[in-house]
């Protein structure tokens, strides 16, 4: 069910998405988005020759991710309305990531603002800010 605006306050965590992304959900959307660099699915190629230590989760699957994390806590009533974000630090398969976020503010028309993330743990990977549209108790 979609929070309502009037019980949306600023300061309020949205409820936490964790995923441990694995090689084969990776694949997946390397196939999927036509995402044909070898690091997201070539440990040799990722190794040798681009210096890591295995591949690298995309960070287009991290961004889908977190608006996922967003989509669950409105609901079907509420709607993404503006998502913007920065992939600021590498993620590896197998390593729990955390999407959420804050309200860091209301405004008219039921648009609540809020900061954004993708988290290893205590480390932000991705920080981010959306705006989403709830639904209103009153009728407009």
């Amino acid at each position: 069910m979609s929070p309502l605006y009037e019980d949306v306050d600023s300061g309020d965590v949205i409820p936490a998405l964790s995923v441990t992304v694995d090689e084969t959900q990776m694949f997946f959307f390397s196939a999927a988005t036509y995402n044909g660099h070898r690091i997201h699915y070539d440990k040799d190629w990722a190794r040798d020759t681009e210096g890591y230590d295995t591949v690298l989760v995309q960070g287009p699957l991290q961004a889908a991710l977190l608006s996922r994390a967003l989509t669950d806590w409105i609901g079907g009533a509420g709607r993404l309305v503006a998502f913007s974000v920065q992939n600021r630090a590498i993620a590896y398969p197998g390593q729990q990531l955390t999407f959420g976020g804050v309200v860091t503010g209301k405004r008219e028309a039921g648009l609540v603002d809020l900061d954004i993330y993708c988290k290893r743990g205590d480390e932000v990977l991705m920080p981010g800010t959306a705006t989403v549209a709830l639904p209103s108790k009153v009728a407009p």
